[in-house]
């Protein structure tokens, strides 16, 4: 390992730790916008089946009932939209955390990688270096 990266390497490491721990926040959170967006989808094909009505007339009171419960469905539908816009932000939020903090890890591994690298040819370099020697001191002899 190169004397220049050996230094970086805790904080690839480090950098590499935290952009899991974005990336599993960021699955955490795209579950919960997952969830919030099927609940609504219940809420509205429920309110489509109840506002479709039952069979047979229905007394004024039926019906006034019936509307009410229609115009609470219709609540919660709109703050069912209310809370998916609020996830939505959150995992906008959490995805740019995890741009970012991947970003910093792939920075930190191609500066590490490149160190490697310069080492390598810096080796194979001095290699081919020492092999011309010995061949121009072999054919001195």
């Amino acid at each position: 390992m190169s004397s220049r990266a050996q230094p970086l390497l805790p904080a690839v490491d480090q950098a590499r730790q935290r952009s899991e721990d974005a990336l599993a926040q960021m699955a955490t959170h795209q579950q919960r916008l997952a969830k919030a967006e099927q609940q609504l989808l219940e809420l509205r094909r429920y309110r489509l089946e109840y506002a479709a009505g039952g069979e047979g007339p229905l007394s004024v009171s039926a019906l006034l009932n019936r509307q009410s419960f229609v115009d609470r469905i219709d609540q919660a539908i709109v703050q069912q939209t209310a809370e998916i816009s609020r996830l939505q932000r959150q995992f906008e939020q959490v995805r740019a955390h995890w741009h970012h903090a991947h970003a910093r890890e792939s920075a930190l591994g191609s500066v590490v990688d490149r160190y490697v690298e310069e080492e390598r040819r810096a080796a194979d370099r001095h290699e081919q270096a020492e092999m011309d020697e010995r061949m121009q001191y072999r054919r001195t002899r």
